[in-house]
């Protein structure tokens, strides 16, 4: 199947899931919002909210969210990273975030939006540029596993 460019479409549909990821952000402690949308090589669009937790070292981003519910539904790559905050300004990634990133999509387009007028595009290598990952430790990309159907008794 082709792969479908990033229209402006596109980003406008990335855009709202991430508006509407944030909506179920769990952010008592810091009260600082963050909903992603990601786009896979598939077309599909998954999406996540930050999720905190009481001894913070718990507490998982909402990009690192979305990608890990896109690889937990057989998902590889990614194309797209869209991080939404409100806020007057645009944050992107942290630093965990941008390495996960890299692990499923090392070219990956990185859009992050706010409530404000600003719009910070850019794409993974520039924001973490020379990165580590697998073709590092001599590890080629893995297609995803396709489950086998137990077969039913007899």
């Amino acid at each position: 199947m082709p792969v479908e460019p990033l229209t402006p479409a596109l980003r406008r549909r990335l855009v709202l899931a991430a508006r509407r990821a944030v909506r179920t952000s769990y952010s008592p402690y810091s009260k600082f919002k963050v909903g992603a949308a990601i786009l896979t090589d598939t077309g599909r669009v998954f999406t996540g909210c930050n999720v905190e937790n009481a001894s913070y070292g718990l507490c998982n981003c909402a990009e690192r969210t979305a990608i890990f519910s896109a690889v937990a539904a057989g998902e590889r790559r990614l194309r797209a990273v869209v991080v939404y905050t409100p806020t007057p300004e645009a944050t992107m990634p942290c630093g965990a975030c941008r390495q996960v990133i890299n692990e499923f999509g090392p070219e990956a387009v990185v859009l992050s939006v706010c409530d404000g007028q600003e719009r910070l595009e850019t794409v993974l290598p520039a924001l973490l540029p020379v990165a580590f990952g697998p073709q590092d430790l001599g590890i080629r990309e893995q297609e995803p596993r396709v489950p086998r159907r137990r077969r039913s008794p007899a």
